[in-house]
């Protein structure tokens, strides 16, 4: 009777798989004119909401500065519980995954086989998801915590021994198993619905199961457009943070002036760069870059470790695990917060900022992860980046604190210019010139690599999920990456910062809404392939 019910299960399964294929093939409307190979209505209706909002940003930036603001507050002062509940749900719904019976399941199939080696697997992933990030903020953020400079989390004393452990395990709950679970569902369901059901590489195809052939209508119209705008304004935040970071590490060794004109500059080469690497495509391009990236960033933390205080390095990775750990709970509440300007300022932010990468992120590791079993996919990008992340940030915002709280150096004050904390740090180290100059290399090429791979996902949602659009596609949404960042450099004016974290909270709100029914529509999709493992 057995066999019968699994035989029965899987007769089951691979009806429902070529239904999936059937009710594709008639949902499909890609038009093509002038060479280009384009989504109806996806990509005219995003191309011009994105272009619209560049043109009044540029023509009245103090309105713009204020309606930014405005949304900003208005989204985390009213849904901060909804970017809370729905991340703190990615967490325990990754998990779940690895334990149950579904985590079998393999993509692309029984005897699919991974593409790429384990090493450039995990090199381009973190590369995409968290690279340009931890650069900006693996000192800066420590130190602000450590020294109040936006309240402390859960109010802990400043410029204290607990304030110091506390600050490094805020820190780390920021960059751990959070944002890996947001990305990991947006990145598991992409690449289930793609290989296994044959369904085109965009984030409608992930609500197929709760949608039917409503996903290639309209509300699949509306996924994938909201899809595009998080994914641009949530890059364009990571880019204009890079722009800052390095004209500030430019001002730092030469004396260039870190203003608006500076940081526009290092956008436009930047995007000039990255156009030449989308042109040559996954392999050629992004691949190549995220493994330089790694062996520069391994080759940085490896000198700090040795030239910096090597004692106090290793001490501090006790402290981030032991901190994270047992504040994770308290610092994933939202109700009676006592440290709301923290909460708010920070915590809210940074989800809402890594749901706006999610489509952006999840989809760049859905396109290199085919041949992955779920548990082995889940395992490796919820687990191994957070466990990297505790290195990287013992590294440098254990220097940082080191150097804070024995008054050592510029950090010792607080921050100051927040885009030149790290020079800062390096300052009081040894060969400082020589890591000045590499982590500016590194900004840049974390800044590339996240362009042109951003770039590469959004052609593919508004080209209906081909990964083989044409050539100019590519290059107009890498070019558009680029100058939404330097339009909200220009619309936030003194204060870009905010106008940046203002463009991927109120992108990131409404999507949050989408990843959350997004887990159910992956569960019921993986339950119907489990019988075919």
């Amino acid at each position: 009777m057995k066999g019968v019910n699994q035989q029965g299960a899987r007769a089951e399964a691979i009806a429902i798989t070529a239904a999936y294929d059937t009710d594709y093939q008639v949902g499909q409307d890609n038009v093509k004119l002038m060479g280009l190979d384009v989504h109806n209505p996806v990509f005219g209706i995003s191309a011009g909401l994105i272009l619209m909002f560049i043109i009044a940003t540029l023509l009245f930036p103090s309105g713009a500065k204020e309606a930014l603001t405005g949304a900003r507050g208005w989204s985390i002062e009213n849904f901060d519980w909804l970017f809370m509940i729905g991340c703190n749900l990615f967490v325990v719904f990754c998990l779940a995954l690895i334990f149950l019976p579904v985590g079998r399941v393999r993509l692309g199939g029984v005897n699919a086989k991974p593409e790429f080696s384990t090493l450039s697997w995990f090199s381009m992933l973190f590369a995409a998801g968290m690279g340009i990030g931890l650069m900006f903020w693996s000192v800066a953020e420590p130190v602000a915590y450590y020294t109040n400079w936006y309240g402390t989390p859960l109010n802990a004393p400043a410029n204290t021994p607990e304030g110091a452990s506390m600050a490094l395990g805020a820190t780390m709950f920021h960059w751990g198993l959070h944002p890996w679970a947001i990305y990991g569902v947006v990145a598991l369901a992409l690449a289930f619905f793609a290989y296994n059901k044959g369904l085109p590489l965009t984030i409608r195809s992930a609500f197929y199961p709760l949608l039917g052939r409503h996903t290639w209508g309209p509300i699949g119209h509306l996924i994938d457009i909201l899809a595009v705008l998080a994914t641009i304004f949530g890059l364009a935040t990571s880019l204009g943070l890079g722009a800052q970071q390095a004209a500030g590490g430019l001002n730092y060794l030469f004396g260039i002036a870190n203003d608006l004109s500076t940081q526009v500059a290092v956008i436009i080469i930047v995007t000039g760069v990255a156009l030449f690497s989308v042109a040559r495509g996954l392999d050629g391009g992004v691949k190549l870059l995220s493994n330089i990236n790694m062996i520069i960033a391994a080759a940085l933390i490896a000198v700090i470790i040795v030239v910096g205080p090597t004692l106090a390095i290793f001490k501090t990775m006790g402290t981030v695990v032991s901190s994270y750990a047992g504040n994770v709970v308290a610092l994933s509440g939202w109700i009676d917060r006592e440290d709301t300007t923290w909460f708010h300022g920070w915590t809210v932010f940074y989800w809402a900022w890594w749901i706006s990468w999610s489509p952006f992120v999840g989809m760049f590791i859905a396109r290199v992860s085919k041949g992955r079993t779920v548990r082995e996919f889940i395992t490796a990008v919820l687990l191994i980046p957070t466990l990297v992340t505790v290195l990287w940030m013992s590294v440098m915002g254990g220097t940082a604190i080191e150097q804070a709280s024995n008054g050592v150096g510029a950090l010792a004050n607080g921050i100051g210019d927040v885009s030149q904390a790290m020079f800062q740090m390096f300052e009081n180290l040894p060969m400082t010139g020589l890591l000045s100059i590499v982590g500016i290399v590194l900004v840049l090429v974390f800044f590339i690599t996240s362009s042109d791979s951003g770039s590469l996902v959004i052609d593919s949602i508004t080209a209906g999920g081909k990964t083989d659009a044409p050539m100019p596609q590519r290059l107009f949404w890498a070019t558009l990456v680029g100058i939404i960042a330097g339009t909200l450099l220009v619309g936030g004016g003194s204060d870009a910062l905010v106008a940046l974290q203002a463009g991927a909270v109120t992108t990131g709100l409404p999507f949050t809404v989408v990843l959350i029914l997004m887990c159910l529509s992956l569960y019921r999709g993986l339950k119907s392939e489990v019988h075919l493992h």
